[in-house]
């Protein structure tokens, strides 16, 4: 593999990632300005099981569509 294919393929893994990166930190932020309570209170403290599940739920959502954009 030439060395101009390793850099690019590695300049794209890393652009790749920072979008991911960014596009979780969005969707992190506009769920907790969305939902009326602390999430951090009832993940924690109050073991409420079924927010932890959806907010995975929206991470691994995000996860897919980079996956997507990367594979093309």
């Amino acid at each position: 593999m030439p060395m101009d294919n390793v850099v690019k393929t590695l300049v794209s893994a890393l652009a790749f990632s920072a979008l991911g990166l960014v596009l979780f930190a969005v969707a992190f932020l506009i769920i907790v300005k969305v939902t009326p309570f602390s999430l951090r209170k009832e993940i924690e403290d109050d073991q409420n099981t079924a927010l932890a599940i959806i907010i995975a739920s929206v991470i691994l959502g995000i996860a897919l569509i980079v996956s997507a954009a990367i594979h093309g």
